[in-house]
C-alpha cells in the first residue's frame, strides 16, 4: 500500500481535512506516500493532537505548589508528596473500543494507564475507574457492563493494582457510547523520574515488550469518529491485552530505571511506534532513523504502516546510552521479555523509517506534535435552546409526594445510588495492602504510603447531569465535590486530571458545552488551589444509528488527588456509636433541581443543576478540614446524589446503626431529605466534645443544624420509622445485581 497513489480522497478516507493534506504537501515539499499520510493521519487525529481543544485547555491552571511538571511534560501527572517522594497519576478514556468490544477495550485501558505509570519509573499503587452506560433495564447495558466491569477486573487484579475508588452511572445517553475512564496511580522516588525524550546523538533505541500485530491500527483516528452501525467492522482496532506480559514489563522497568541506562522511554499506547518516536524527538529535539524490520512481529505480511500505526499493548521505546547495551539485554532477558534495538538517535529533526533497508517514510518529527506542524483550530460554538429550558423549572410547580417513604425505598434501589458491590467485588482491592479504605470506608480511596505517616487520598467525580443542565456551574461541582470527598477524608487536595467526554467538535452546541465545562474547572480549580497535571480529551461520543445521532451527556470527569499528611486523621463516612450526635454542616435549600428524586420518582428530566456557590464551598471544606484536624468529630459524609437521607444511610450501613433526625420546618421536607444543594456534609460528635463542636462552628460564623442522634438500628425522621439499617442495606446492596442479574 506504501506505493499506491495518494489523492485528496485518500486523505479524507484517512480522516484528514482537505487543508490538511494541503499542509502536509507544503510540510514535505511533495505529495506523501500512504505510509506518510497514514502517519500524519493518526497524528493529527483530535485524539493524538487535541487540535480542537487545546486552544481551551491552554487555559487551565497548570502551576502548583506541589507539582514537579506541568500538564504535557511527561507521560503522567507529577506531585511531590514529600519524604523524598513523588506521586504520578492520570485518567484516561477507551470509550470506542468498549462500545464496540467491551471486555478488551475496558482491559487495555487499564493496561495503557498503568503504563502511562511506570513509564514515568513509578510503580502503580492504585486504580480508580468512572464508567457510564445506558438504560439498565436494555440486554445492551447489561452487556456491555459485564463485559466492561470484566475486562477491568481480569487485567487489573492479575497486573496486581487494586481498585481503590470509582463510580457507575446510568443514563440514556450513553445506550450506545459508553465511558469508562481508567485513572492510575503511582509512587516513587523524586529523584528516579524517567523523562519521555530521545536525545544524545547516536544513542540506541530499543522496543521492548510483547510483539507488534494488525490489533489497534488506526486507533486513535477510530477515537476521533462517531460510533455508527459500522463500528463493529473497526475490530482491528480493538487491542489486545495481556495482563502478565505488562507484570514482567513494570518489573524490568524499574529494575532497568536502577542501573543509570536510560535516556527516554514512553509507552506505545494511541499510534503505537510513530507516536512515541515523534513525541520523544520532538521533546529532545532530535531524530531517529528506525528499521521496522528489526520489529519483533507476530503476524506475517505486515506493511510498514502497520508496524508503524499498530496498538499492540505492552510495548515500550527506550533510549539507552550508547556502550549499555548489554546492560539493558540482561535485564531484559532475565524477565524473558522482548528487547530489540530498532534504531538511533540522529541530530535533525527528522524521523528517518526503513523496511529492509529502503526507506519508506521520511517526515519531520516537529511537524507531529503539538507546538510543531499539527494544527490547531478554534471551532465555532453557541448555547444550546435547551439551555434556557432547563432554567425555567421552579421546585412550586412540583407537589410533595403523599408517601415519603416509598421515596426511600425508590431511591435506594436507583442505580445511580444503590451500591456498586456487584462491580467492586470483582475487582481486588487488597492486594499489595495497601488499601486503608477497604475496612474504614471514606468518601474517598486512601492508599497508605509505607514507611510514613502520610497517605494518598483518591477520588473520581463527575455529576453529569448537572454539567448537561449547565456545563460551567456542573463543572465546577464536579472538582468541589472531588475536593470535598478528599477533604471529609481528612485530607488536602492538591492537583487534579482530566478526561472530558464529549459528543461532536464540530456540532456548535456540543462545543459549546465543552468550551463552558473548561472555564468551569479552571475557576474552581483555582479556587481550591488543585491545579490541572494533565489528562485526556474524548470527543465523537455520540452514536449515528439510523441516520440520528444523538451525543451524550457533557462529561468532565474529574480525577483528583489529595494528601493525608497525618494518617491520624484519617476521617471515615460511618457512625460509630449509638447516642452521637448528628449534624448537618452548611445550609439546606429549597431545591430539588436535577436531583435523583426530581429524575426518577418525579420523572422531570429537564431542570438546571442544584444550587452551588463556589466561595461558600470552599469555606465549608476549610471549616471540615479544622473540625478533623482537631478531633471534634467522629464521622464526617458529603451529601450529593440521593440527598440527606441516602447520606444518612450510607453514614449507617458499615455499623449497622440508624438515626433518628428532625426535618427543618422553614424548608419543604423532600428538599430537606432528597434534594441535592451542594456544599453540605453530614458529621458525628461524640456527647463529650459537643459543646466544643457546637462553640467551634459559632466562631467560624459556619451555618449548621442539629439533625438528631445515632440510633441502634431504626431510621426514624420525625419520629416516624423508615424502617431498620439492616433492612434497608439488604435493598441498597442487591439492587445492581438485581437489575444485571435479573
Amino acid at each position: 500500500m506504501s506505493e499506491m497513489k495518494v489523492t485528496l480522497e485518500t486523505a479524507e478516507q484517512l480522516g484528514l481535512e482537505p487543508q490538511e493534506f494541503e499542509k502536509i504537501k507544503e510540510i514535505l515539499g511533495r505529495i506523501p506516500n500512504y505510509t506518510e499520510l497514514s502517519i500524519y493521519s493518526v497524528m493529527w487525529s483530535e485524539h493524538a493532537s487535541y487540535k480542537n481543544s487545546i486552544k481551551w485547555l491552554k487555559t487551565l491552571p497548570r502551576k502548583g505548589k506541589y507539582l514537579l511538571a506541568e500538564a504535557g511534560e511527561e507521560n503522567a501527572g507529577l506531585v511531590d508528596i514529600g519524604n523524598g517522594l513523588a506521586c504520578a497519576f492520570k485518567i484516561e478514556s477507551h470509550n470506542h473500543p468498549c462500545a464496540i468490544e467491551p471486555y478488551q477495550g475496558a482491559a487495555t485501558g487499564v493496561g495503557g494507564i498503568n503504563r502511562d505509570i511506570f513509564t514515568t519509573g513509578a510503580r502503580p499503587v492504585a486504580q480508580l475507574n468512572s464508567l457510564r452506560f445506558g438504560d439498565i433495564n436494555l440486554d445492551r447495558t447489561k452487556w456491555l457492563i459485564k463485559g466492561v466491569v470484566k475486562g477491568i477486573g481480569d487485567y487489573g487484579n492479575s497486573f496486581g493494582v487494586p481498585v481503590v475508588g470509582g463510580e457507575v452511572y446510568f443514563e440514556n445517553s450513553y445506550n450506545t457510547n459508553p465511558l469508562v475512564n481508567a485513572m492510575s496511580v503511582g509512587i516513587m522516588k523524586k529523584d528516579e523520574l524517567i523523562s519521555a525524550v530521545a536525545k544524545g546523538v547516536g544513542n540506541p533505541v530499543y522496543i521492548v515488550g510483547s510483539s507488534t500485530g494488525k490489533d489497534g491500527i488506526h486507533g486513535a483516528t477510530f477515537a476521533s469518529a462517531d460510533i455508527t452501525e459500522d463500528s463493529a467492522d473497526d475490530i482491528p482496532s480493538i487491542q489486545v491485552g495481556d495482563p502478565f506480559q505488562e507484570k514482567l514489563l513494570l518489573e524490568a522497568t524499574l529494575e532497568l530505571n536502577q542501573t543509570g541506562a536510560i535516556v527516554g522511554m514512553q509507552d506505545m499506547g494511541a499510534a503505537g511506534i510513530i507516536c512515541s518516536t515523534s513525541e520523544m524527538s520532538a521533546k529532545g529535539e532530535h531524530g531517529m532513523k528506525i528499521n521496522l524490520d528489526k520489529v519483533p512481529l507476530r503476524q506475517h505480511n505486515i506493511e510498514p504502516f502497520e508496524i508503524l500505526l499498530s496498538e499492540s499493548q505492552e510495548r515500550m521505546l527506550v533510549v539507552i546510552e550508547k556502550g549499555k547495551e548489554k546492560i539493558v539485554e540482561k535485564v531484559f532477558d532475565k524477565w524473558d521479555i522482548n528487547c530489540v534495538i530498532i534504531g538511533e538517535v540522529i541530530a535533525e529533526d527528522r524521523l528517518y523509517f526503513y523496511m529492509n533497508d529502503r526507506l519508506v517514510a521520511d517526515v519531520p518529527a516537529s511537524t507531529l506534535v503539538l507546538g510543531g506542524g499539527a494544527p490547531v483550530y478554534e471551532r465555532e460554538y453557541k448555547k444550546p435552546a435547551y439551555y434556557n429550558e432547563y432554567k425555567k423549572f421552579s421546585i412550586h410547580s412540583m407537589p410533595e409526594p403523599d408517601d415519603f417513604k416509598k421515596v426511600a425505598l425508590t431511591l435506594i434501589r436507583n442505580p445511580n445510588i444503590a451500591s456498586k458491590r456487584w462491580v467492586y467485588e470483582q475487582y481486588d482491592t487488597m492486594v499489595r495492602t495497601n488499601n486503608m479504605s477497604t475496612n474504614f470506608p471514606s468518601d474517598a480511596g486512601l492508599v497508605n504510603i509505607k514507611g510514613t505517616r502520610s497517605a494518598l487520598v483518591l477520588t473520581v467525580d463527575c455529576n453529569s447531569r448537572y454539567v448537561m443542565a449547565d456545563p460551567n456551574k456542573g463543572t465546577q461541582i464536579a472538582v468541589a465535590e472531588a475536593a470535598r470527598n478528599i477533604v471529609c477524608s481528612g485530607g488536602e487536595p492538591v492537583a487534579i486530571t482530566n478526561c472530558l467526554n464529549f459528543g461532536n467538535p464540530y456540532n456548535p452546541e456540543v462545543f459549546w458545552q465543552f468550551v463552558k465545562a473548561v472555564k468551569g474547572m479552571g475557576k474552581a480549580c483555582r479556587k481550591f488551589g488543585t491545579p490541572v497535571t494533565g489528562g485526556n480529551v474524548s470527543f465523537y461520543n455520540q452514536s449515528s444509528i439510523d441516520g440520528k445521532v444523538e451525543p451524550v451527556f457533557p462529561t468532565p470527569t474529574i480525577g483528583m488527588l489529595g494528601l493525608l499528611k497525618e494518617k491520624n486523621n484519617h476521617m471515615t463516612m460511618s457512625f460509630k456509636n449509638k447516642g452521637n450526635m448528628i449534624f448537618l454542616i452548611g445550609r439546606s435549600q429549597n431545591d430539588i433541581s436535577s436531583s435523583e428524586y426530581l429524575v426518577s420518582y418525579h420523572g422531570i428530566k429537564e431542570s438546571p443543576p442544584p444550587h452551588f456557590d463556589l466561595d461558600f464551598e470552599h469555606k465549608v471544606h476549610k471549616v471540615v478540614m479544622d473540625i478533623i484536624r482537631f478531633s471534634l468529630v467522629r464521622s464526617a459524609h458529603d451529601i450529593s446524589e440521593g440527598g440527606l437521607f441516602i447520606t444518612l444511610l450510607e453514614s449507617g450501613m458499615p455499623g449497622c446503626l440508624g438515626f433518628d433526625i428532625t426535618t427543618d420546618a422553614e424548608i419543604r421536607k423532600d428538599a430537606f431529605l432528597f434534594g441535592e444543594a451542594q456544599s453540605r456534609v453530614i458529621v458525628t460528635v461524640a456527647p463529650s466534645r459537643e459543646t466544643e463542636f457546637i462553640d467551634f462552628m459559632l466562631n467560624q460564623d459556619m451555618p449548621f443544624f442539629t439533625l438528631g442522634h445515632v440510633t441502634k438500628g431504626d431510621c426514624r425522621v420525625d419520629d416516624i420509622s423508615f424502617g431498620f439499617i439492616c433492612d434497608l442495606k439488604k435493598e441498597y446492596d442487591q439492587a445492581i445485581e438485581k437489575y444485571i442479574e435479573g
